[in-house]
């Protein structure tokens, strides 16, 4: 397996967790909808994405955001946004 392969395997695992996870979640919100706000708080996947000399301000989600679209290309996900308020439910 190539290194390419190996971290698109490893990144497909963590999109997996977070899936899982999010299944469990459903049954805590109406019409299963989880709050991506939630997710990323309780999983910790809020980072920084920048070298140390340039400015960022605060963590933001974006691995989640690439898990997140992964399992929605695999249509195993589905997304809503409310306001400025985004969820996700497993399909």
């Amino acid at each position: 397996m190539s290194r390419k392969d190996r971290l698109h395997k490893l990144i497909h695992d963590i999109a997996n967790e977070i899936f899982d996870y999010i299944k469990e979640e459903e049954a805590f919100f109406p019409e299963r909808w989880v709050p991506s706000s939630k997710i990323k708080n309780e999983l910790g996947l809020n980072f920084v994405a920048v070298p140390l000399a340039n400015k960022q301000y605060g963590s933001k989600g974006w691995l989640f955001a690439i898990t997140a679209r992964l399992l929605e290309d695999e249509d195993l996900l589905d997304y809503k946004k409310v306001g400025n308020r985004a969820y996700y439910r497993s399909k």
